[in-house]
């Protein structure tokens, strides 16, 4: 029986090839686009598997506000790890990660190489995470100073192929103070799926810190609970420890009674556990061990994936049922002949398994043959290998039956339902227009597709706002040179020298920068000379020399910039409209005092403020502009010249030139201020790109059902064509009469769409402190987009049979 159903299915669809190229071609791009996201929502979903212990580690996150600024921190203070594993039983073990200066300069024979996967920890590091070792000391490689675990990636580069173990106990020297740092042990590389990702872990202790500062947050800090403790209670005990430990230190310095003033005060202090496997999809705070994914993201390309593959489907079904009538004296001489429904329903469902079976073949095909194109559109390295795993091949094997069945049931349940009577007696002609479902299914497929459209057009206009937005610097043309302190004393030659360089108009010492990955740096400072907490607001501190407002092209709105004649400077102060607003001067306030606490810690200095900058966004457009202090100094581990040239390329090499004449091995590094600005969107780039490509697939799916049901409905309408042309109908008429009944599906899923999409488009821009305005144009646009190419894709087989000779067409019967 099974084998008559295949043999019956494989002559149907032989004897029907353009409708089943139609059926398998839009379930095939429909099951590659479906495989394509599903991998890359796997991988997201899969950061930090890997690791066993993964379910009982958590990183200490904490929630500062105070003086009207608020910090949302990946950072606690560098006691913090200890004190829980001392005062705690709950808590197996910890380690702590300072990313230093964020890169280091690592010696290869007589050149320095620039490496900036690099972080310093704790000699429990393999204990909390269990890296793989392949030589050395598995259990405590980083106890004392000057010790390092290296990847397999950097033991091959820096030694070749050296056998691991001759590695061991060999040194890297680094720029550092010409440090020594010896390899004790040498890991397997971090997994691609974590949420940072290292080469180099340098023994915490070799770097100079104060330590036992509660109230400094430099430390990515993580716990491994033990197997007993339920994290959610172990939040309570940050209670304790703030009042146990950060409270004494604070009071030492700012005068207030306890955690009911300082609150009452407007402020907050809090800390609680990350669980490490959120932390991707799930944070994104300041000191971020690396970029981190988003989980909306996850739940919109999910989204996508299932309604492209469920378009496909609904193709399958329209076209299915369209084509009914074509096999329903098939059916009814079945009937007939003592054929019973459950009969033909196996029958039908077996043809389209068949069909999906073939569709999944070439959407795996075409998957594989796309995925290099989709790597450079998600940013990520899939492999085709992975397509092997068990899992995918579970996939793969279920994916014909789901859509065979999700496909297949209604057509199969619908035409095994023709009454033999009617459909021999032909009554089943004129039933095709009645198909109210068929229509839902429609509008369904084009109400996705206007929904897709409506996202890349807001993701685009957003991204064209965030370039061409005021943000109050000019971020075109400036050229930033990485590492100038390495210099050493040839450091303000090299300014010198490059500076009179044609096409170089400024120049400028300026670590700081209004973009990602910069140097950042908060303090609090206080309105009188009292150090009292309701007269203290935390802001950024930028040290900077007198040409960084001016090569930036920031603009002083009232007093003046830095000046080397003026050796009060030292002590003076340039806010952002910002900090002048949270201060809340009375008056003028050029020349009014606020205060720092000197280098000591303990005793207040007056600083004076001498100019205010208008606000500019120094951080990205998600965060709105805090307050900023611009004080007087020399970051000189950036240099930025401000370029006016056409060759930008013979300035680089004549700049790289001058480097390195000066510079001694070390490794010539550089970025411009845009490309920077750029990285900071690159996500949103990425959803933009995802979203337009696969908003033009769905549509293309879409169309090419109804390019399937236009086919079937000039064919069946032959000779009712013919009569009203012979009746004197011209062609536009009869396009029309075709087109009209779709167009009103289209329109209705225009009507559909746009307040959903309203929605969820909102909600998206509700990420963004600086955002475009929804328009009532994107929307129309999407609109109109799909019904153009709705009409396009009926028109072209509705033109085809309205320019048909009718005497041909009248001869049919």
């Amino acid at each position: 029986m099974l084998k008559n159903f295949f043999i019956t299915a494989y002559r149907n669809l032989s004897n029907n090839k353009g409708y089943a190229f139609l059926n398998i071609s839009g379930l095939a791009l429909g099951i590659c686009c479906f495989i394509l996201i599903a991998q890359y929502v796997a991988d997201e979903l899969s950061y930090d598997q890997w690791n066993p212990n993964a379910s009982r580690i958590y990183r200490v996150d904490g929630d500062i506000k105070f003086g009207g600024d608020e910090m949302h921190l990946a950072v606690s203070s560098d006691p913090m790890g200890p004190t829980l594993k001392k005062d705690y039983p709950q808590v197996e073990q910890y380690v702590r990660f300072h990313s230093g200066n964020g890169n280091i300069l690592v010696k290869k024979g007589d050149q320095f190489i620039s490496e900036n996967d690099i972080t310093y920890a704790d000699s429990t590091l393999l204990q909390v995470f269990p890296f793989k070792v392949l030589a050395g000391d598995a259990m405590h490689p980083l106890d004392g100073p000057n010790k390092v675990i290296i990847s397999e990636t950097v033991a091959r580069k820096y030694f070749g192929s050296m056998d691991l173990l001759q590695i061991i106990g060999k040194n890297l020297e680094t720029n550092n103070k010409n440090k020594l740092f010896q390899i004790t042990a040498i890991i397997q590389d971090m997994p691609r799926n974590s949420h940072f990702r290292r080469d180099f872990f340098f023994s915490i202790n070799s770097i100079n810190y104060q330590w036992d500062n509660f109230l400094s947050n430099n430390f990515n800090t993580y716990i491994l609970l033990r197997k007993d403790a339920n994290a959610k209670e172990f939040d309570n005990n940050f209670i304790t420890i703030v009042n146990k430990y950060l409270l004494p230190q604070a009071q030492a310095i700012i005068q207030f009674k306890d955690m009911a003033e300082f609150e009452k005060s407007g402020n907050r202090l809090k800390y609680f556990l990350m669980p490490m496997k959120d932390i991707h999809l799930h944070s994104n705070r300041v000191a971020e061990m690396a970029a981190n994914g988003n989980i909306q993201y996850i739940y919109i390309f999910s989204a996508v994936a299932l309604f492209i593959l469920l378009i496909a489907c609904i193709n399958f079904m329209n076209l299915s049922t369209a084509y009914s009538t074509t096999r329903a004296k098939e059916v009814g001489v079945r009937k007939v002949l003592g054929t019973e429904k459950s009969g033909l329903i196996y029958q039908f469902l077996t043809e389209s398994t068949l069909m999906a079976v073939c569709a999944t073949v070439l959407g795996i095909g075409l998957a594989m043959i796309v995925l290099p194109y989709f790597n450079d559109l998600a940013a990520k390295t899939y492999q085709k290998s992975e397509f092997f795993r068990p899992g995918w091949i579970a996939l793969f094997l279920s994916l014909p039956l789901f859509t065979g069945l999700l496909a297949g049931l209604y057509p199969a349940f619908y035409m095994s339902a023709f009454k033999p009577i009617e459909v021999l007696k032909g009554k089943m002609q004129g039933s095709f227009n009645k198909n109210n479902l068929r229509s839902t299914l429609v509008v369904f497929q084009f109400a996705t597709s206007i929904l897709l459209i409506i996202g890349a057009v807001v993701v685009y206009n957003q991204l064209k706002y965030i370039q061409t937005k005021n943000i109050g610097f000019h971020k075109d043309q400036i050229l930033t040179i990485n590492g100038t302190r390495s210099l050493g004393s040839q450091t303000e030659a090299f300014k010198k020298d490059v500076s009179a360089l044609s096409g170089v108009t400024a120049s400028s010492y300026t670590g700081y920068l209004p973009v990602s990955n910069s140097a950042r740096n908060d303090n609090t400072l206080f309105k009188d000379a009292i150090a009292d907490v309701n007269r203290g607001l935390n802001m950024q501190n930028w040290r900077v020399d007198e040409e960084y407002i001016p090569l930036m092209g920031m603009q002083l709105i009232k007093g003046r910039n830095f000046s080397k004649e003026f050796g009060t400077d030292s002590s003076a102060v340039i806010l952002n409209e910002e900090a002048v607003r949270l201060w809340g001067f009375t008056g003028d306030p050029i020349n009014q005092k606020i205060y720092n606490f000197s280098d000591d810690g303990k005793t207040l200095m007056p600083i004076t403020v001498i100019g205010i900058v208008k606000d500019f966004n120094y951080e990205s457009l998600r965060q709105k502009v805090g307050g900023l202090g611009l004080f007087y100094g020399k970051s000189d581990w950036v240099t930025a010249f401000k370029i006016n040239t056409s060759k930008t390329n013979q300035l680089l090499t004549q700049i790289e030139s001058k480097w390195k004449s000066m510079a001694n091995g070390a490794p010539f590094s550089y970025r411009f201020l845009d490309q920077a600005f750029e990285e900071m969107y690159r996500t949103e780039q990425r959803v933009g790109k995802i979203a337009l490509t696969f908003s033009i697939i769905a549509i293309f799916i879409a169309c090419l059902g109804l390019f399937g049901l236009a086919t079937f409905i000039a064919q069946r309408r032959t000779k009712e064509i013919g009569i009203r042309k012979v009746l004197g109908a011209d062609i536009t008429g009869i396009i029309g009469m075709l087109s009209k009944e779709f167009i009103k599906l289209v329109c209705l899923a225009a009507l559909i769409a746009f307040p959903l999409g309203y929605f969820l488009m909102h909600r998206w821009l509700q990420d963004y402190e600086y955002r475009i305005d929804l328009q009532w144009w994107m929307f129309a646009l999407a609109g109109l987009s799909a019904l153009l190419i709705a009409v396009m894709t009926v028109s072209t087989q509705a033109i085809k049979a309205a320019l048909a000779n009718p005497i041909k067409s009248l001869r049919t019967e």
